[in-house]
């Protein structure tokens, strides 16, 4: 009788033994809270979280349709990183609304297009067209970058990365430049001639800007190393090791070859 309540008591005290282990492997699983637009980033976070589980941290993914919430969410401290912006954006952002929020890693680049509207092709645009572009400064001078690499108009040269309608210095067709909220512009494409759009939003809406863009940003252009989108944390946590380990998987040859395969030149790696 004492040998059976003997080996009673192992299994119980082994089952017990197991069941801490188990409860201990799950402690060590580190959540990294990641804010995060629908398309790409949302897409390309989630395929890389299975590989961040296998160096003990794990995503919670965020998901954002517009471009304020994300920084100001990150900047409380609900979030640990964001991932959806380009560093002009960002610079810009912490400028006007006081945060303090860095780049540690450039992730992608997303080509901005100029898809067909009520027009198909550039060369049938005429006197007076409409162009709706994005309405944030940068984005909005990215816009007009690409329409005067097309010939359609000149920007004064001095404006940049912030050039905005009002430094159009020569307007031959007479194009009327229409700003629309970057979310909005997809929908906006049956309005107008041909619109500007931003890469994810793009993506959304089932567009690609290396086959449906009647012309795009090119890879070796300004805006390719400019409008890197990068994975953004606030100011000192720069060195978590949570943050490392995240930004070796975004870098890795599985998520490169990911991005690859997955956008087919509408979204490009640039690691």
């Amino acid at each position: 009788m004492k040998k059976i309540f003997s080996i009673i008591i192992l299994a119980a005290l082994t089952v017990l033994l197991l069941a801490g282990c188990g409860s201990k492997t799950s402690e060590e699983i580190v959540k990294i809270k990641v804010g995060a637009s629908v398309t790409p980033h949302a897409e390309i976070l989630t395929y890389a979280n299975d590989l961040l589980k296998d160096k003990g941290y794990e995503l919670e993914i965020v998901e954002f349709t517009e471009y304020v919430q994300p920084n100001l969410t990150l900047e409380s401290g609900e979030l640990d990183a964001n991932y959806f912006q380009h560093l002009p954006y960002l610079e810009q952002f912490n400028e006007e609304h006081d945060t303090h929020l860095v780049s540690v890693a450039a992730i992608h680049y997303e080509p901005l297009g100029l898809y067909p509207g009520k027009t198909t092709t550039v060369a049938e645009l005429k006197d007076g067209a409409q162009i709706a572009v994005p309405n944030d400064v940068t984005n909005e001078a990215r816009a007009l970058l690409l329409l005067e690499a097309q010939g359609l108009i000149k920007v004064r040269e001095d404006a940049g990365l912030t050039a905005t309608v009002n430094d159009i210095v020569e307007n031959p067709k007479n194009l009327k430049i229409i700003e629309i909220e970057a979310a909005q512009l997809a929908r906006s494409l049956q309005d107008v001639d041909m619109a500007v759009i931003n890469g994810n939003y793009a993506i959304q809406a089932g567009l690609n800007a290396a086959t449906d863009a009647v012309a795009k940003e090119e890879k070796d252009s300004l805006a390719a190393t400019t409008f890197a989108n990068i994975l953004v944390v606030k100011e000192g946590d720069e060195n978590r090791e949570d943050i490392a380990a995240l930004i070796d998987v975004l870098k890795s040859d599985e998520v490169k070859q990911f991005i690859e395969e997955q956008y087919q030149g509408a979204v490009v790696p640039t690691f």
